[in-house]
């Protein structure tokens, strides 16, 4: 894995094994491009267009267990969440959804596995 994308190397294979194991509902695992270095005006439209800052790295659109969605955020061994991920976890723990920081594909695969059992 490459030190500096840890974490998108991490959710890369949690993906690729969510989308083998779950192939009927894939579609409604979901990732937004909310990170990475954006010029001035492209930063500007994606705002526009309804980017929000702290948005958790991966949204799954079925519930399960009580909770309307999980929302997952991926972190490496020495991740912390900014202060707006920890607002948009409030705010997405207010709305019904398992919000859940996870660290590794390991992590990914119980979590997952748990949410359906």
């Amino acid at each position: 894995m490459r030190k500096r994308h840890k974490e998108e190397d991490i959710q890369c294979v949690c993906v690729r094994w969510f989308d083998y194991r779950y192939q009927k509902i894939k579609n409604l695992l979901h990732h937004s491009p909310n990170g990475g270095k954006r010029n001035v005006r492209e930063a500007a439209r994606f705002k526009a267009m309804g980017t929000r800052a702290g948005f958790p790295d991966l949204v799954l659109l079925v519930p399960r267990k009580g909770y309307t969605f999980l929302a997952i955020e991926m972190k490496d061994d020495r991740g912390r969440q900014t202060p707006k991920q920890k607002m948009m976890q409030r705010e997405m723990e207010r709305q019904g959804a398992l919000y859940v920081i996870c660290r590794s594909f390991d992590e990914f695969k119980l979590l997952v596995t748990n949410y359906f059992s």
